[in-house]
């Protein structure tokens, strides 16, 4: 065990650690370290838990020329640093050693005895620790089990898609993706990690919709969504119903418990245009209104000529009614030849 956390460390690391070849747990965090990821520490066969949190690191995390990747490194926090690019989870992690395992064993402590010549002064014993983010608050483990599997990417500034790779690292505990700047849909081969626990991908700019195969991750107790650009119904089941409005807070198209925004029926008819036929009949209706405004004002007009013509000139009004007379048979006359 190598900790030397919590101090005013400063510059790059050194070179010298890759000759650390017993090394299990290495922790750096809370320093002021400026560096490119250590890839270099590849070599350490036995490292199983790296903690860089809360430093300066930077750049890229890309492929090695060798794709050597750290054979049994299962607990990886990287917080709280400068890093850049895509996060590629097989550049870093093997399946195997990310496997799922069913030991109860902590990772190994170191004993140190104390003497002074031929007389035993007694011993102190060193446990691997860490401290786990989870929705912003910081957990402390005074001992790590052989099974923990955790990764802890956030507050850096990776983008991209997320890698579809995480999903085939079945033995993941806790996976933190927050405050970043990723993008594109949360992948469904996330539903594969089914000892996940820990889910918390909030404040990056995710679109899409939440994947249903996370509803059959039975000990999801953590999940965070928040404040990205997702779309659609919230998964129900068994944990996620346990889940309050706050994992899901910042994304306006989701829909659904515990969300006072309900769901659309996906059952409800579409909305069609108007048929032609309905396009007709209003023309009809239309043209019959303008004919009877037509008829009505004519009936008035009529009248009123209609007493002029009786009171004053009857001759008049006798040969108006014989003009009207012969108007309506050529009309007639007109509608027969139509037909």
């Amino acid at each position: 065990i190598l900790d030397v956390s919590q101090n005013q460390l400063q510059g790059q690391l050194p070179r010298s650690l890759a000759n650390c070849l017993m090394l299990e747990t290495l922790v750096l965090s809370n320093n002021y370290f400026n560096d490119v990821f250590p890839f270099w520490m590849a070599t350490l066969p036995q490292l199983k838990l790296l903690a860089m949190r809360h430093n300066a690191f930077q750049g890229l995390i890309g492929k090695r020329e060798n794709n050597q990747q750290f054979p049994k490194l299962r607990v990886f926090d990287i917080s709280h640093n400068n890093f850049t690019g895509k996060f590629v989870a097989e550049y870093i992690f093997s399946k195997y050693a990310m496997r799922s395992v069913n030991q109860s064993t902590y990772i190994s402590p170191v004993v140190i005895n104390y003497n002074t010549g031929n007389d035993w002064l007694g011993h102190a014993t060193y446990d691997s620790t860490i401290n786990i983010t989870i929705k912003g608050v910081d957990r402390y483990y005074p001992r790590v089990q052989e099974a923990f599997a955790v990764i802890d990417i956030s507050s850096n500034k990776f983008e991209g898609k997320i890698d579809e790779s995480i999903g085939s690292l079945e033995g993941l505990w806790s996976l933190n993706f927050s405050n970043n700047l990723l993008s594109g849909r949360i992948p469904s081969s996330f539903g594969n990690l089914t000892n996940l626990e820990v889910l918390d991908l909030s404040n990056n700019k995710l679109w899409g919709e939440i994947p249903k195969q996370l509803a059959q991750l039975t000990f999801l107790a953590e999940f965070n969504v928040s404040h990205n650009n997702l779309t659609g119904p919230i998964p129900r089941g068994p944990q996620f119903n346990t889940f309050s409005s706050t994992s899901y807070e910042g994304n306006p198209g989701l829909c659904g418990d515990p969300l006072p925004k309900r769901c659309q029926s996906s059952n409800a008819p579409p909305q069609l245009p108007p048929s032609s036929t309905e396009e007709n009949d209003s023309g009809i209706e239309f043209e019959w209104g303008f004919v009877l405004a037509g008829c009505g004002s004519g009936f008035v007009v009529g009248v009123v000529l209609a007493d002029l013509a009786i009171t004053r000139r009857r001759e008049f009004f006798l040969e108006i009614v014989g003009t009207l007379i012969r108007l309506m048979e050529r009309i007639t006359s007109w509608k027969g030849f139509g037909r």
